[in-house]
């Protein structure tokens, strides 16, 4: 049984990890021998330095190169190896687990919840059309898994999530589609079907996140690729915006969940906080979201927030390019780089003071 005092969190895309030779999307050329190999160990690389307890990865096509990069990066005895939907065929989540901390069995998620109902008759406002949704199911399987960090204290639920791009679907294929009629608002409506279709894969997350979490203290992580910003409809959603407190105010939120980035802007103005390039825009797309019991001014905190670090550099172009920023990104395939910044997360142990009575004035009791 493990009995720690600090832990640590990532969550990685891997930037579609496949074996050379092996189809990905449409349009994606399989990697070459090559480019596998330099992929391999810039990966591995980044997994050794990081050295993080728990890893949620997005965007593993085949658990064959998985290994492959714990091969080469000599850290296979450290994880436990959550992959077991990757043949090849499609893109899952996976994880790595330090050795020791896994309890049960891991799960993903392919179908959406029997509770999430997205259709509305315009009850509320009367000038509303009808609407309603038919996703059914996630894009990308969520995977989840408890780990147990410390003797007498709860397990810890990890749910590690890729949500639907903001790239527009491509929709010259459809049934429906007309050159004449479509062509000019085809890009508007691939934008209209992804937002939909993410919004709708947030909805569902947050009904699994919310069986697990409310009134319960089960202590929630999320990890993943959500392709929205912190104050994104999408990821509004997920956290259910709760209040951050200041000073010795106690509250915290029993449904709620904390962005990282708000997290580390308390503790440090600088804001550097960007995991993905595209067209010279920063944005951050990868998010680590936890429960009451890592926030610090909730009453019922167990692990303190330790900062935040992202793993960057690779996204600004060739070292030594006289604009970097002007690059719009490195080359990918040549160099083995990933597409997005790598987010950690540190806590240490520190129950808030059982003795501690919050005020009525102080309390947050959002979620």
């Amino acid at each position: 049984m493990a009995d720690l005092d600090r832990f640590s969190v990532a969550t990685f895309n891997l930037y579609n990890l496949q074996l050379a030779g092996k189809k990905m999307n449409p349009g994606q050329k399989p990697w070459t021998a090559k480019e596998y190999a330099a992929k391999v160990r810039w990966t591995a690389d980044i997994l050794r330095d990081q050295d993080a307890d728990i890893v949620g990865l997005q965007e593993l096509w085949h658990a064959g190169a998985l290994e492959d990069v714990l091969d080469k990066g000599r850290i296979k005895s450290r994880y436990d190896v959550l992959a077991a939907p990757a043949d090849g065929s499609r893109i899952v989540c996976a994880a790595l687990v330090r050795k020791g901390l896994l309890t049960g069995e891991p799960k993903w998620v392919e179908a959406f919840p029997d509770d999430v109902h997205l259709e509305s008759t315009g009850v509320d406002d009367p000038q509303a059309p009808d609407i309603s949704v038919k996703v059914k199911g996630f894009s990308r399987p969520v995977l989840t898994f408890s780990v147990a960090l410390r003797e007498g204290a709860p397990d810890v639920a990890f749910f590690v999530a890729h949500l639907k791009s903001k790239r527009p679907h491509e929709v010259t294929d459809e049934k429906w589609y007309r050159k004449a009629r479509h062509g000019d608002h085809r890009t508007a409506l691939g934008y209209a079907l992804a937002t939909i279709r993410r919004t709708s894969e947030a909805a569902a997350l947050r009904v699994l996140l919310t069986a697990v979490m409310k009134r319960t203290d089960t202590p929630v992580i999320v990890l993943g690729d959500l392709n929205d910003d912190k104050l994104s409809d999408t990821v509004n959603l997920l956290t259910e915006q709760p209040r951050y407190l200041v000073g010795d105010s106690v509250g915290g939120g029993d449904n709620a969940l904390y962005t990282g980035q708000t997290l580390q802007e308390y503790r440090d103005s600088r804001d550097v906080y960007y995991t993905h390039v595209f067209q010279d825009q920063r944005s951050s797309l990868d998010q680590v979201l936890v429960s009451e019991q890592f926030y610090d001014n909730s009453r019922r905190r167990l692990w303190l927030f330790d900062g935040l670090t992202i793993d960057n550099d690779h996204l600004n172009g060739h070292p030594g390019a006289q604009d970097a920023e002007a690059s719009e990104a490195a080359d990918h395939r040549a160099r083995g780089t990933g597409d997005h910044g790598i987010v950690r997360m540190g806590f240490r142990w520190a129950p808030m003071d059982a003795g501690l009575a919050p005020s009525p004035s102080t309390t947050d009791t959002t979620g």
